[in-house]
């Protein structure tokens, strides 16, 4: 990677070896500048006409980028320190340079390898920055996380950058997440009440207040990617940043579940693998197989007989919730349930409607859909977890399309009564009334940066 502070010394580029997961491909060697200004600049073709310019953070296997690309917009930079990540960018994508740790690049650092001498004039910055800080499923450590720091280093080169519009995509846990989190054991009557930075919602809080300091406008929502054509229930935050445009409307959606505002009816599994011929798949163990013998297609564990859904369930039959990820057979007619980085894990299984199986790699793509021609590199588990890990490209295309029409001047209308997720009060004027900071334009800058 570059040396810190893109440092020049003589007519050499030092690449540290210390931490070799980082190492973009093709980088773990000494070379001269020449080879590395023409390693490290964009490649590409010149911008079609019409295109426009997205750099890509934590980009993944970029299902972001092919719904950006879909909308208009060319890559010129890509970002991931996953080894076998970055060999799928560099298998389908080979002219996009890409960087490792972005902790580890300057704003100049990145402009220059991207090709771009001007940041302002970067039309987006989009990137979805490690989720598991936020994730109500885990610790919460928020941004004393080392993935929650990173979270911010992406918020503070927006700021620096300042391209015309930045995304930000993570998980429903970041509206609730607090700026420090007090383990719950630590909370009650025999404890201090929590503080300010404890309190719900302080690490958004702590990111918009970034954001509007540095003149960007912001707008989130909860979006339900199904919504925009995506045959998958899968629920992130998206948070549209404009630097020079008042607040962003929400998304249009284009698909719904009925016809009563005039959209297309949602994508289900069968509409997207019926014509599937192979599959790489990893297998379920032949104890598990006994149950999904006695279950159909959208059926779980709760629809086993009375005297084996114990035996089934061992000691999680007393576990509380509605454990519908046990036993788990997707429906045929309804889009596929959130796709996970394992389709086999007891909790979270994803089996086939009806062979026994887990949902096999070319049924992640289609469910992501990545298109065909779009190769995974790596065994059947990597290639599971970097499907699973990815922004649906549907919902890229709905981002790159809806600033496509900002920046044109079109007008948007989402339909009147759209119920963008499953969950109330996740849009961004219901939360920051709900969090005391008002309208969006008065936010209060006496709070702690």
């Amino acid at each position: 990677m570059l040396d810190k502070g893109n440092h020049w010394r003589g007519r050499k580029l030092v690449v540290k070896l210390e931490d070799n997961k980082n190492i973009p491909l093709g980088f773990e060697h000494m070379v001269s500048v020449k080879e590395a200004s023409a390693r490290l600049r964009c490649t590409r073709q010149p911008n079609p006409q019409g295109a426009l310019t997205a750099l890509s953070f934590f980009s993944g296997a970029m299902g972001l980028d092919i719904g950006l690309t879909q909308a208009g917009f060319e890559t010129c930079l890509a970002s991931e320190i996953d080894r076998q990540t970055i060999a799928t960018i560099r298998q389908n994508r080979p002219e996009i340079p890409v960087i490792g740790d972005i902790r580890n690049y300057s704003e100049k650092d990145i402009l220059n390898i991207s090709g771009s001498l001007d940041g302002e004039k970067i039309d987006v910055m989009v990137g979805g920055p490690p989720c598991q800080a936020f994730s109500t499923a885990g610790k919460r450590q928020g941004f004393h996380d080392d993935r929650g720091n990173v979270f911010l280093h992406y918020v503070d080169l927006i700021c620096r950058i300042r391209p015309r519009f930045a995304v930000i995509e993570n998980v429903r846990g970041l509206l609730s997440a607090p700026l420090r989190h007090r383990p719950h054991g630590q909370r009650g009557r025999n404890f201090p009440p929590l503080s300010a930075d404890e309190q719900p919602g302080g690490a958004l809080k702590e990111i918009m207040l970034r954001l509007k300091s540095a003149g960007f406008h912001v707008s989130f929502n909860l979006y339900n990617a199904a919504i925009f054509g995506t045959p998958q229930i899968r629920e992130r935050v998206v948070l549209i940043c404009a630097r020079d445009h008042a607040v962003i409307p929400y998304l249009e959606p284009t698909h719904a579940n009925d016809d009563s505002q005039g959209l297309a009816p949602l994508r289900t599994f069968r509409s997207v693998t019926s014509d599937l011929k192979s599959h790489e798949h990893v297998y379920f163990p032949e104890k598990r197989k006994r149950f999904y013998r006695l279950l159909r297609a959208g059926e779980n564990w709760q629809d086993l007989p009375d005297h084996l859904q114990r035996e089934a369930m061992g000691k999680s039959y007393y576990s509380s919730g509605g454990r519908t990820g046990f036993f788990r057979r997707i429906a045929w007619d309804r889009p596929a349930p959130t796709l996970v980085t394992h389709p086999a894990m007891p909790a979270t299984d994803l089996a086939h409607p009806e062979d026994l199986r887990p949902l096999s790699v070319e049924e992640y793509k289609r469910i992501q859909e990545f298109p065909d021609h779009w190769i995974i590199t790596g065994k059947t588990l990597d290639k599971y977890r970097q499907i699973g890990n990815a922004v649906p490209v549907g919902l890229g295309r709905a981002i790159g399309l809806h600033l496509r029409k900002i920046i044109n001047g079109d007008a948007i209308s989402p339909p009147n009564g759209v119920t963008y997720s499953r969950y109330k009060g996740c849009d961004h004027h219901t939360w920051m009334t709900k969090h005391g900071l008002g309208d969006e334009n008065q936010l209060d800058f006496d709070l702690k940066l």
